[in-house]
């Protein structure tokens, strides 16, 4: 019995050990992401707002097209939202943050968007690539560099 605890005393440590601590700045990354994500399903265009980095320089990249500024994302995010669902949902076990320097980091966040209409709404995979900066309020995004995954 002692050397069953022991055996697996030994696999918990060893993998506990594999398992790195997030930094401070992946938390931080995360929870503006989580914010970000929550503002969106509940449709609230002015918590969407808060999240984004207030300046010309901000750009997302949607279907291809540079959308500069984050009145443009609200303006385009708001007429994707008319439909009658709309629900991001982030892959978390596949999200990954790195940290470019201590005022930057890019999250890579898989997800499914589900959108249209009650009847038939449509899923599409996402790779979402978030640039994310330090300013004085806090961490904003910056920029949304978004793709359909390649399952390939």
């Amino acid at each position: 019995m002692i050397r069953k605890l022991a055996a697996i005393a030994t696999l918990v440590l060893g993998f506990s050990s594999q398992v790195q601590a997030e930094t401070p700045t992946e938390v931080e990354i995360k929870a503006l992401y989580e914010r970000f994500v929550s503002a969106q399903n509940a449709r609230d265009l002015a918590r969407v707002r808060e999240a984004l980095w207030d300046s010309p320089g901000f750009v997302w990249i949607s279907d291809g097209k540079p959308f500069w500024g984050r009145e443009a994302l609200i303006e385009r995010m708001g007429a994707f939202q008319k439909a009658e669902v709309w629900s991001v949902l982030p892959d978390r076990t596949r999200a990954r943050v790195v940290e470019v320097s201590p005022m930057s980091a890019v999250l890579y966040q898989p997800l499914l968007l589900t959108l249209g209409p009650r009847r038939e709404p449509r899923t599409i995979a996402f790779l979402v690539n978030v640039l994310c900066i330090r300013t004085a309020e806090g961490w904003r995004v910056a920029a949304l560099y978004t793709t359909e995954e390649n399952p390939i």
